[in-house]
């Protein structure tokens, strides 16, 4: 075989090994994931860490286990100020955070590269240029997710969270949110949507935001977390919280605001056991 042809072979396979890293490999990969059988244990931790689990059909349990495995073989954990990440810190995180994605495409979370967890609330610096005086603020925080993949947590938020199914606060739930606002390259309180969808979102949301601004200036009692008040991306994200933990209040008091994020996640915590993506 002459030199000539051997680099030829050489090369074309050197192309499709490419072409089957970039196109075909992550799916090779997940696949070869899902052929393991789902932990016991793991199953255990969902039914005792995120309660809609056990409300969830059959077909809707196995489609969150998957997601929960795929999760947990893709995002590295690490602990902050000495913290032991283990299965049970592990299993709630990925359980809430898949909730999320239960209905729609697990892709949505591949540009989530790690998730870091601290024991509690940390302290953050954050500097502040004002033009002419640069300034250091110190602030306490329960979460945060950045555009670059990263999600911070406090795990004694993420508990809080999840032994408290039907509360306000979801810490999990927000900072992905936050990461399916990325999607589009901004946390601006839009995610990826397209055509009519995209219109009433738009519609929906700004009068929405706009009431509940109007109505914690009057000082009246606000259907929402008042700090979804605070920008358009903490409005999407609190509201995602309110969707999945008090669906119930949400749909009484904002039907469309319901209808649009239903539209978005294609699944209805009000009715959980049946099969995701069928609306109300």
């Amino acid at each position: 075989m002459s030199s000539a042809v051997i680099y030829a072979v050489f090369a074309l396979a050197l192309i499709a090994l490419a072409v089957f890293r970039l196109f075909f490999y992550r799916q090779w990969r997940r696949d070869r994931e899902l052929n393991k059988a789902f932990p016991d244990a793991w199953r255990s931790l969902l039914s005792r860490q995120v309660p809609l689990y056990s409300r969830l059909p059959e077909r809707g349990r196995k489609q969150l286990e998957q997601r929960v495995q795929l999760f947990l073989s893709e995002k590295p954990f690490y602990g902050c100020d000495g913290f032991e990440v283990d299965d049970t810190v592990r299993v709630t995180i990925a359980g809430h955070a898949c909730l999320l994605v239960l209905a729609r495409p697990y892709s949505d979370f591949d540009d989530v590269r790690s998730i870091l967890v601290y024991p509690s609330s940390y302290r953050v610096e954050q500097e502040e240029d004002d033009g002419t005086v640069v300034s250091v603020n110190h602030e306490i925080r329960a979460g945060e997710a950045s555009g670059h993949g990263q999600v911070v947590l406090a795990w004694s938020e993420c508990e809080s969270g999840a032994v408290n199914p039907q509360g306000e606060h979801n810490v999990i739930l927000h900072e992905f949110a936050h990461q399916l606002d990325y999607l589009d390259g901004s946390a601006d309180g839009a995610p990826p949507l397209s055509g009519d969808q995209a219109r009433h979102w738009q519609r929906t949301m700004s009068e929405a935001y706009q009431q509940l601004q109007e109505t914690l200036q009057h000082h009246q009692p606000a259907w929402l977390d008042p700090y979804g008040a605070s920008a358009p991306a903490e409005f999407f994200a609190v509201l995602t919280e309110a969707y999945f933990q008090q669906p119930q209040h949400l749909q009484e008091a904002q039907p469309e605001v319901y209808r649009a994020l239903f539209a978005f996640y294609q699944f209805d915590p009000l009715q959980p056991d049946t099969h995701p993506g069928r609306a109300r």
